[in-house]
């Protein structure tokens, strides 16, 4: 496409595309330096519910500051056509790896599980629920750091109750007390996030079954298989992290991002300290005597 101007922003080229409209790799003139902006379906800005998603993800991810939430730099109206710019993730998102890879290393895994737990931890203390945590929701900037996205089905926390009677949420990753309608809080965000590290480091999601209905009752009533009964490589700490913040009631799962983020870093550096033993245990005097025949 050629470039096109909208304000100060010089759209380029497109990166991704959604339901709710479409990203692209832009530059900012005035201040010289990449951007990514969001533009919404300009039909879309008939619907007041898309409408009021849009400006909820605009707020949420404007009033929280963290490292691993996509920074939201402006958000405006432009002769009809509203647009997000924000900073630019497009190395990738978590969902990408999974499907190119099968699997993501266990410790990549870790380090986006303390990361993005760290985030939603800073989203709470700011009275906010993210309510859709998914691999396709965490991206990756040039430096490889993941980034939280999409606040569009963002709640303040003290306000959880679905007063219509629907539930929002991906099934694959979707808490047991959301599928029951059931009081929601940060602990279904946990939920989420372990489902979603549980697919990136085994490479199945957490249940599968033949139908969406089958997938989101089994969240309710089929036993968590742990991930090292998928995936015997991973880790006894790791497999352990992740089952506990998928409990099944909530009172069961870590009562607080900090425990959660605990036992992900203290799964981190046992995996760690293990990768080092095997790489400073001597080999087989046999092998050795092989390598020097080669």
């Amino acid at each position: 496409m050629m470039p096109m101007q909208l304000r100060q922003f010089e759209l380029r080229t497109p990166i991704a595309s959604g339901g709710m409209g479409t990203v692209y790799r832009s530059f900012d003139v005035m201040l010289e330096r990449e951007v990514a902006v969001k533009l919404m379906k300009r039909e879309l800005a008939e619907d007041p519910l898309a409408l009021e998603q849009f400006y909820r993800e605009a707020r949420a991810c404007a009033s929280l500051n963290h490292s691993n939430i996509i920074h939201i730099y402006t958000f405006d109206d432009f002769d009809g056509q509203l647009y997000l710019a924000m900073e630019v993730a497009d190395n990738g998102s978590l969902d990408s790896r999974i499907e190119k890879n099968g699997r993501v290393h266990e410790l990549d895994v870790l380090d986006v599980g303390i990361k993005i737990a760290s985030a939603l931890d800073s989203a709470l203390k700011r009275g906010l629920l993210h309510r859709d945590i998914k691999p396709g929701n965490i991206l990756f900037n040039d430096e490889n750091e993941p980034k939280l996205i999409d606040f569009g089905l963002a709640k303040k926390a003290e306000n959880t109750e679905e007063a219509d009677g629907s539930v929002w949420g991906t099934p694959y990753y979707i808490a047991p007390e959301k599928v029951k309608r059931e009081r929601e809080d940060f602990l279904s965000d946990m939920y989420s996030l372990a489902g979603t590290l549980y697919h990136a480091l085994t490479g199945h999601v957490p249940f599968e079954a033949p139908s969406v209905e089958a997938v989101v009752a089994a969240h309710i009533h089929t036993p968590l298989t742990p991930p090292n009964h998928v995936a015997p490589d991973i880790t006894h700490a790791t497999s352990d992290a992740l089952s506990r913040a998928m409990a099944k009631t909530p009172e069961e799962r870590y009562q607080s991002y900090d425990e959660f983020i605990m036992a992900l870093t203290a799964a981190r550096s046992q995996l760690l300290i293990s990768q080092l033993r095997e790489q400073n245990t001597p080999k087989p005097a046999a092998a050795v005597r092989g390598w020097f025949r080669r």
